[in-house]
């Protein structure tokens, strides 16, 4: 079984930016995330990729390729923190990461959720979320009301 905490602690234990897309951000992520998903995600994906996704950030600023090299970074954890994944929670995990800066839409539930998920907490960079702009049906619920 996964331990999200020690995810958790070992992303904040390696983050050297500030809180714009820190702790406090990945949190509400993982929680955005937890308020998205269908019975058909999967929650240990979602929960991991609030922790993950920006982990590889260079800047606070503009960074189009933090998603692909969090990915990329991901092969080094896949036989510790992430051991107990399935080869398919991996590889959502991975492409959730990948993709979630350049794409709008996988078709796949537990990957847009996690689209979703990150955008919802785009109010943080005074950035009002996009109904139009989300991957998921709920997504697009939760952005109208914000």
């Amino acid at each position: 079984m996964i331990d999200i905490n020690q995810v958790k602690q070992w992303a904040a234990s390696r983050w050297t930016l500030g809180e714009l897309h820190g702790i406090s951000h990945w949190e509400r992520v993982e929680q955005n995330g937890l308020k998205l998903a269908t019975p058909d995600c999967d929650l240990t994906v979602i929960r991991l990729f609030a922790y993950l996704h920006d982990s590889c950030r260079e800047n606070d600023g503009h960074d189009e390729q933090h998603g692909p090299r969090a990915a990329k970074m991901m092969n080094s954890l896949r036989h510790t923190l992430l051991k107990d994944l399935s080869d398919h929670q991996f590889e959502l995990l991975q492409t959730a990461c990948y993709l979630h800066t350049t794409a709008h839409r996988t078709g796949d539930p537990t990957i847009d959720a996690c689209f979703d998920a990150d955008r919802l907490d785009l109010g943080r960079v005074q950035i009002k979320p996009d109904p139009k702009k989300m991957a998921t049906e709920k997504g697009k619920e939760l952005a109208s009301r914000c």
